[in-house]
């Protein structure tokens, strides 16, 4: 017997990590370690870089790199997804900063965390599979030129302009370097590049980005190429846990920027494992898991001084390019790190900055499959506007921003085609005339009957182009609709259809529906046209219902002679018909 606690305990369970997920681990390792020390020589840099950008300190960075990475890796719902610090974030984060100081941000990240484990619980992961393809292949694209364009102050040994926008800073990089060039840095990182491009078009099983690197250093070290810039010194440790911080009187003020944290984590994180899923065969992400995950790891990383995390596209696309197979290699990025700042911070903060710079504008030119883009691009032209506009929307704005734009402009253009597929015609009613009719009747009743189709959807987006004829009908005394091929119907649908039955009545027009299905009923009803649509007091099943309902009303109206021939099969009913009936045919 199951009780009151059993639903959701399983829904918790659901989420926690599973036994397949950990024996994944064990079945490349080799490979699934070298991933990691390569993703790990790749974060670093970056996470000292966002820790310094948050307004944190390079610590935070780390802190959040370990922690963060290592929980986001075990409990996420992606085998392949790196979880650290982001440049988004960070730009999230600089005014929380100001206002609240560090504790603010730590509060933040504990809220934006409890907020994700929600939403994992609600099972809200699920609707990202509503983000059209060519969104995601846009923000893809978007986000490979971003992270190229980042790399440009570093390529050119020169410092990081001032500024929050990537094309403002690429061009203030470049203009510095115009006026002192800088060709070592600019030639190691073409030469770290072409390593890993070509070296993975020949052997892609061997770690191209860590040989390059590698020499890079050495070549730093003992040939004196002073003007390529290293890393610098590195923290020693990273701090205790504690709750010092939390500060319980703010926690209403920092609600809103809780809400904008989780919101970026979540979608930040579900794209980049959509995107990651992309780069690989066999792989399928767990949206509910995944956001589950990044709420572990939010509410760990503030106990150690960490800044609020997300998966990281650049780090994951690295991780997949050089063979990740399982969590395993997340899991060694987050402990090569660990180790890092324990034991070896003098070793790595001799890596030239130029180095890393290749690493990354190598894995960027990797991101983009030229043939998915053109192949969407082809596709149909919504297609390859909404790819544009995500794509350079994330270039010039931001993540969030892109994905807005990019849902709402898919969104508009879907609405717009499924619209256009709405129409009515006028059809012809002889094979739904009932009984026997002479010549002299059956023109009576043409001269006095017509029948409209209608087709497709009957809602807002394009209700009032698709029932324009209707209200434009002058030549008869009755009209028929079929409803039996409406798609769907909302309520501004039904207002439009009730507003020209209006007119035709107030004309003196009668109006009859046919095949009116309990759901379109309901929606007539609501809004008080399906009266409108009965005459006195009945519904028609079907077509040949509707056409004996209207000859006896023309036969009333003194407008049709009596009726002949055998007993027409014309009763009316009270809703649609038997699907089983073979007038059906006739709606």
């Amino acid at each position: 017997m199951s009780t009151p606690f059993a639903r959701p305990w399983r829904r918790v369970a659901a989420l926690l990590p599973a036994r397949a997920d950990l024996a994944a681990m064990g079945r490349n390792p080799r490979r699934d370690l070298l991933a990691g020390l390569t993703v790990a020589v790749v974060a670093l840099p970056l996470a000292l870089g966002f820790g310094v950008s948050s307004g944190l300190g390079a610590e935070a960075g780390l802190a959040t790199a370990v922690v963060a990475g290592a929980l986001a890796a075990l409990f996420g719902g992606s085998h392949l997804q790196v979880s650290g610090p982001t440049g988004a974030m960070t730009v999230v984060l600089m005014p929380i900063v100001a206002q609240h100081g560090p504790g603010g941000v730590l509060t933040v990240g504990l809220m934006a965390g409890a907020l994700l484990i929600g939403l994992a619980l609600l099972r809200a992961g699920r609707y990202t599979r509503y983000i059209p393809a060519p969104v995601v292949e846009g923000f893809t694209l978007g986000i490979a030129c971003v992270i190229g364009l980042q790399q440009v102050p570093n390529a050119l040994g020169v410092p990081v302009p001032e500024g929050d926008r990537v094309l403002v800073v690429t061009w203030r990089a470049v203009e510095e370097f115009t006026h002192a060039p800088n060709w070592t840095a600019l030639a190691l990182t073409l030469a770290v590049a072409a390593v890993m491009l070509l070296g993975a078009r020949w052997r892609p099983t061997v770690p191209f980005s860590v040989v390059a690197v590698a020499a890079a250093t050495l070549a730093a070290q003992f040939f004196g190429l002073d003007a390529a810039p290293p890393i610098g010194d590195l923290p020693s440790g990273l701090p205790a846990p504690s709750l010092a911080f939390l500060d319980v009187s703010a926690l209403g003020s920092l609600l809103a920027p809780a809400v904008a944290v989780a919101a970026l984590a979540a979608l930040e994180s579900l794209l980049s494992a959509a995107v990651a899923d992309g780069m690989t065969t066999g792989q399928k992400h767990d949206p509910d898991k995944e956001l589950f995950g990044q709420g572990v790891a939010n509410l760990a990383a503030p106990l150690f001084g960490g800044i609020p995390a997300t998966a990281a596209i650049a780090r994951t696309a690295v991780n997949v390019r050089t063979g990740a197979t399982s969590r395993l290699a997340a899991l060694t990025h987050a402990a090569v790190l660990a180790v890092v700042v324990l034991a070896a911070a003098p070793l790595v903060s001799h890596i030239p900055l130029a180095a890393l710079a290749g690493v990354l504008l190598a894995t960027a030119i990797r991101m983009v499959e030229i043939g998915a883009l053109r192949a969407m691009a082809r596709a149909t032209r919504s297609d390859a506007v909404v790819l544009a506009l995500t794509a350079l929307a994330t270039l010039a704005l931001d993540v969030v921003q892109a994905v807005v734009i990019g849902l709402v402009v898919a969104g508009a253009l879907a609405l717009r085609a499924v619209a256009a597929q709405a129409r009515m015609e006028r059809i012809d009613l002889k094979a739904d005339l009932p009984g026997e009719h002479g010549e002299e009747e059956r023109a009576l009743l043409a001269e006095h009957i017509v029948a409209y189709r209608i087709d497709g959807p009957l809602f807002f987006a394009g209700a009032h182009r698709s029932l324009l004829e209707l209200s434009e009908v002058a030549d008869a005394r009755v009209v028929i609709l079929r409803m039996s091929r409406v798609t769907t119907m909302d309520a501004t649908g039904a207002l439009v259809l009730k507003d020209a039955v209006r007119e035709l009545n107030r004309r003196g027009i009668v109006v009859l529906a046919s095949g009116t299905r309990p759901d379109q009923r309901r929606t007539l009803a609501s809004v008080g046209a399906l009266d409108l649509l009965r005459f006195e007091g009945q519904e028609y099943a079907t077509t040949p219902h509707a056409v004996a309902g209207a000859r006896a009303h023309l036969h009333k109206a003194g407008l049709l002679p009596a009726p002949s021939g055998p007993a027409d099969p014309s009763a009316p009913s009270d809703g649609p018909a038997d699907p089983a009936d073979p007038v059906e045919a006739s709606r």
